[in-house]
Parts: C-alpha cells; sequence; structure tokens
C-alpha cells in the first residue's frame, strides 16, 4: 500500500515531538518534512533528544505540499495566522492541534476530531480541529449520558493533570523547582476547553442548560489526565453502564473498568478509560487519558487513520509505562 506522506508545522514543542515519535514508527507513514522557523537547519534528534538513531531529518523553514497529511502543532491564535497566509490545496488533509477552529464559527469547515463522537464525519473530513485534552477526558466520561438525555443537573469536575500540559515553553508554574512536590488549582470554573465540551454536550442534548463546575488541577507528575466527575442521574448502576458500554461500542480506545483505575493504565498508550460509581443517586465516573496521546498528538494520528482510510488504531497500539 502506497505510504501517507506527512508534514508538521510547528515541531518544536511537546505535543511536535509526540507526534513525531508516532508518525516515524507508523507502519504506513513517510514523514516529509517538520517545519520550525526557530530551529531551521538543525537536527530534529537535538532538538528531541530520544529520537537520536531514529530520525536523519533537520528542521526545515520551507514548506512543502507535496504531502497527503499536514499537521499543525502551532501555539494557539497562531493557526488561524497560518491558515490565512498560507494557500494549503484541498487536496492536503489538515489537522490542527490548536484550538483555533475547534468551535462552530460561520466559515469554519474544521470537523471537531473526536472519534467517538464525529468518527463518520471524521472520514469524509478534509479538514479536522483536534479535540483539546482536558475537552478529550471529560467528554469521554460524560457524552453517553448526554446522549441519552440523562445530563439534568449541575456536573462537579475536579481533574488533575501532568505538567507537559502547559507546553514546553518554561513560566512560573512549569519550571521543576516550583512544581515538584506541589499542586495548585488554575482557572477554576471558566477553562478554555469548556466551551468545545459544551458544544458537544449540547449536541446530543439540545436541552442542557446545567453548569459544568470544573477545576483543573496543576499535578507534579509529568504526563497524563485525571479526572473525577460527579452529578445527579436517577438510575441504577447496571443500566448506567450498559449505557456506556453500547456507546463506547465502536470505539477501540475506550474502555469501560470494572475495578477502581490508576493513572498509569494509560500513560504513554491512546486510552481513555473510564469508571463508574454509584452512591444513593450520585454517579461518579473518573475518566483518564495520556494528555499527550489520546488528548493530542495520538488522537491526530487516530484522526489521520480515519481520514485516510486506515485501521483506527493503526501505529496507536502503544504499551503503557507501567512501572
Amino acid at each position: 500500500m502506497k505510504k501517507i506522506r506527512a508534514g508538521v508545522v510547528g515541531g518544536a514543542g511537546y505535543t511536535a515531538g509526540e507526534l513525531l515519535r508516532l508518525l516515524i514508527h507508523h507502519p504506513q507513514v513517510e514523514l516529509a518534512f517538520v517545519h520550525s522557523k526557530s530551529n531551521a537547519g538543525n537536527p530534529i534528534h537535538e532538538v528531541h533528544t530520544d529520537l537520536l538513531g531514529d530520525i536523519n531529518l533537520n528542521f526545515t523553514d520551507e514548506l512543502s505540499y507535496a504531502i497527503d497529511v499536514l499537521f499543525l502543532c502551532v501555539g494557539h491564535g497562531e493557526a488561524k495566522v497560518f491558515w490565512n497566509e498560507n494557500k494549503v490545496p484541498d487536496q492536503v488533509k489538515v489537522i490542527d492541534l490548536s484550538q483555533d477552529f475547534r468551535l462552530d464559527a460561520e466559515g469554519n469547515d474544521f470537523v471537531y476530531g473526536l472519534p467517538e463522537l464525529n468518527k463518520h464525519k471524521i472520514k469524509e473530513a478534509n479538514h479536522i480541529a483536534n479535540p483539546g485534552c482536558f475537552a478529550t477526558c471529560l467528554q469521554l466520561g460524560l457524552l453517553p449520558l448526554a446522549y441519552a438525555g440523562w445530563l439534568k443537573e449541575d456536573v462537579h469536575i475536579n481533574a488533575i493533570t501532568g505538567s507537559t500540559g502547559a507546553g514546553q515553553k518554561p513560566s512560573a508554574t512549569s519550571h521543576f523547582s516550583w512544581r515538584n512536590n506541589n499542586i495548585s488549582v488554575y482557572k477554576a470554573f471558566d477553562h478554555q476547553h469548556l466551551g468545545e465540551i459544551r458544544q458537544s454536550i449540547h449536541g446530543l442534548q439540545p436541552d442542557f442548560n446545567a453548569q459544568l463546575m470544573f477545576l483543573p488541577v496543576r499535578g507534579d507528575f509529568t504526563r497524563g489526565i485525571y479526572a473525577s466527575m460527579y452529578t445527579k442521574v436517577v438510575r441504577g448502576i447496571e443500566e448506567v453502564k450498559k449505557l456506556y458500554q453500547t456507546f463506547y461500542a465502536d470505539a477501540p480506545f475506550v474502555h469501560i473498568s470494572e475495578s477502581n483505575p490508576h493513572l498509569k493504565q494509560v500513560v504513554n498508550t491512546n486510552k481513555g478509560v473510564i469508571y463508574l460509581q454509584q452512591h444513593e443517586d450520585t454517579l461518579l465516573i473518573i475518566s483518564m487519558i495520556d494528555n499527550l496521546l489520546k488528548g493530542a498528538s495520538g488522537q491526530a494520528v487516530q484522526n489521520m487513520n480515519l481520514m485516510c482510510g486506515l485501521e483506527e488504531t493503526r501505529g496507536l497500539q502503544l504499551k503503557a509505562s507501567f512501572f
């Protein structure tokens, strides 16, 4: 089978580094170029040092459209600038990992790239807006309830994320000496991912008008998101479990756990793991992903597979970093 030629724009950050690791080992992908203005001419393995021996390409500041798929790994706000300044040919499929095209708007033809929600649309799309990491984790936990029309009350959410979620550029709250042995809440109740979560919920349950009471937490670990959510659901736990199992029957990366899970089960994988527990009429939902894989680059490759007619799991059968 002819290999898919892929290009990456914005190749120096954590998300791009994770994407490169997946693409260079994907059996049906040929990496054509990695674009970076700040690193042009430098060997890729000097920035992503774990790729020493795996890749011989240098970063480039030139674009080529002799490709099948273009990944945009630029910062939030920069994808729209790139899109407006560059004429990407119609035959090139584009997957944007920023937040710029996630919300529905006039003139926006990007399909929201959560495969567990929009798999059939993704297969037919030319342009994909890859979901955010928190948004992916929380939606995996909540969308089955919205599908059934069972989200009637406020949802209380506490979710802790690894330091890689803040990106590669150093800041006061991502510096090792601050982050290590530390914890803090940020953007309480108004995190930027709430818009795309509400958009997806309303697509399944238009009458949803309760609140998503979201407390994002900075963790002192490197990668992964662990979200605990609870809301009132007047249904038996077996009925709820059956709903989730049915909703994710065609979702190869989402797994319903019968035992209380822990974060190491998903780190370094493209999995989403969900656990359900009931206390009287309150439903507890635990949802976990790796923020750099299912929350970013792994999901982008999953979308590429669907867009290009490949098996959804191709190149993504990864082992968890369990020990």
